[in-house]
């Protein structure tokens, strides 16, 4: 009996220490229940507020993606003939612009036949002058319309600014800028405020005026009044700052033409030297330079000194060239 106790006791001391190292109170099992379910409720928490910041990226990804492949649509549409012919404020359409690029090019071949210049090179220039030379004319047309309504856009903004402090609705303060404001802005407010005179929203006029000028500022003007009809605020202020910004951004282009001007005017040397130097050669002895012209290897070098000095050329235009 005296070892049976003693075994009986010696578990009960050796089960005892166990649970002392090891057990838990049902107090203490209850609390570490409730940790255990309140560290699943926060990685279950964790695992959410994870779950919403990727929907919110993924979100941020699409509508990055759906305005990239939207811009590069209206860049895409920009850039055809008709858009072209638009921007540069001329009323041609684009069968009578074909056609007057076809008798171009018709006309320089058959004059180049004429002097007796060989075929592949009476082909070549009329193929440039009736596909390259209109479409380089109407572009630089286009260029410098877009540029005077760039420079005019902020004093319309201030004229809107000005109109709205005034008491005048938006609509009568684009009615002043096409009968004020010097062209081509005049025109292209007449055109927005007869496209919402007609029931077209103020968004999709908007975008016709892209299309016809495809400026960062016309896009910009569209952002502003699109915010304002969605949330309201002071338009007045919106359209204040924004022609601040505009004209920063004009100031910051003249600063950069300024600081590039050295390179501008080394390209315009380096490109105009060749030429200048076969013309006096030419005048000063014709016969050592008749052989670049008359011998079908000497035509051949020229054409290849042309290509590269054009891509020179463009090279360096590329260089200098910044976008803001």
């Amino acid at each position: 009996m005296v070892s049976i106790l003693a075994a009986v006791l010696a578990f009960v001391a050796v089960a005892g220490f166990g649970f002392v190292l090891v057990g838990q109170s049902p107090g203490q099992a209850r609390a570490a229940r409730r940790t255990q379910a309140m560290l699943g409720r926060e990685t279950r928490e964790a695992k959410a507020r994870r779950g919403g910041s990727n929907v919110q990226d993924q979100r941020r990804k699409q509508i990055l993606e759906s305005l990239k492949e939207q811009d590069r649509a209206q860049r895409k549409a920009s850039l055809s003939v008709k858009a072209r012919l638009q921007q540069a404020g001329l009323g041609t359409t684009v069968r009578t612009f074909w056609i007057i690029s076809a008798g171009l090019g018709i006309a320089v071949f058959l004059l180049t036949v004429t002097l007796g210049q060989p075929a592949y090179l009476a082909l070549g220039l009329g193929f440039a002058a009736g596909l390259g030379l209109p479409r380089w004319t109407v572009s630089i047309m286009a260029a410098r319309r877009i540029k005077k309504f760039v420079e005019a856009f902020p004093d319309a903004m201030d004229i809107i600014v000005r109109g709205i402090k005034s008491g005048l609705p938006v609509n009568d303060s684009l009615r002043v800028i096409g009968a004020e404001a010097p062209e081509p802005l005049a025109a292209e407010f007449r055109y927005l405020t007869e496209n919402t005179g007609m029931g077209v929203s103020i968004d999709q006029a908007i975008d016709r005026m892209y299309e016809r000028m495809p400026a960062q500022e016309v896009r910009f003007f569209g952002i502003v009044l699109a915010i304002q009809q969605k949330t309201g605020g002071n338009l007045a202020e919106a359209l204040g700052n924004l022609s601040t910004v505009i004209r920063a951004r004009k100031l910051m282009r003249e600063k950069i033409k300024a600081l590039s001007g050295e390179a501008v005017a080394s390209a315009f040397i380096i490109g105009s030297l060749p030429p200048a130097v076969v013309v006096m050669i030419s005048l000063m002895a014709p016969e050592y330079m008749a052989p670049l012209f008359v011998d079908p290897r000497g035509r051949l070098i020229l054409l290849g000194g042309v290509l590269l000095m054009a891509l020179g050329i463009w090279v360096m235009r590329r260089m200098i060239s910044f976008k803001i």
